[in-house]
């Protein structure tokens, strides 16, 4: 369980595919400080910590993870977003993220708003009813707030804390994110599909 808000960022040093799974090798400060089994958020996917040494850890996507991300983009020298999970003693200042990306968005549009930056993004409109005016959202694991909803399109606004410390600075357009939509929204959606 993740709060959406990133601690760290790390770079791609190293990928290595076998079979139809990814192994990735993360630089970055809190490498070190991890250990193995441990579940850690890489832009919004969870993904368990296999291997630390001399500052970088290893993590693998299968599959599955890789076709629903946008994992399979990534590319040596990449920035990625790191969050470690929530203790039980932390505040909540994001939102309750699992780590479990729901599907992919595209960048549509990308705007300076003197001091602040306005980012806009469509995604599959099976996914409409997941997803409300004012409420929380996780782009590539930054738990953000929406607005100017529509079917399949949303946006964010980014202060320049945000801005500079995670990887939403290198998001243009046409470049995909990670979304995971609001669980409380997909457990009511559920509940109401059943009714």
């Amino acid at each position: 369980m993740f709060t959406g808000i990133i601690e760290t960022t790390g770079i791609v040093s190293n990928i290595i595919t076998t079979g139809t799974n990814k192994t990735f090798w993360i630089t970055s400060s809190i490498s070190s400080e991890l250990t193995i089994d441990q579940s850690i958020s890489h832009n919004g996917v969870c993904l368990t910590v296999e291997e630390v040494k001399n500052g970088q850890h290893r993590v693998t996507s299968i599959e599955e993870t890789l076709k629903k991300t946008n994992l399979s983009t990534w590319e040596t020298g990449m920035m990625v977003n790191l969050e470690r999970c929530l203790t039980m003693s932390a505040r909540l200042d994001g939102h309750i993220v699992q780590g479990h990306v729901d599907t992919v968005a595209t960048c549509l549009g990308v705007t300076e708003k003197d001091g602040s930056w306005e980012y806009t993004f469509q995604f599959d409109r099976n996914f409409s009813a997941l997803i409300i005016e004012k409420g929380s959202i996780s782009v590539n694991g930054i738990s953000l707030t929406v607005f100017n909803v529509s079917p399949d399109t949303f946006s964010v606004a980014i202060i320049p804390y945000t801005y500079h410390h995670t990887n939403l600075q290198f998001v243009a357009v046409n470049d995909s994110v990670n979304i995971e939509f609001d669980m409380i929204g997909k457990y009511v959606n559920r509940f109401m599909q059943l009714k």
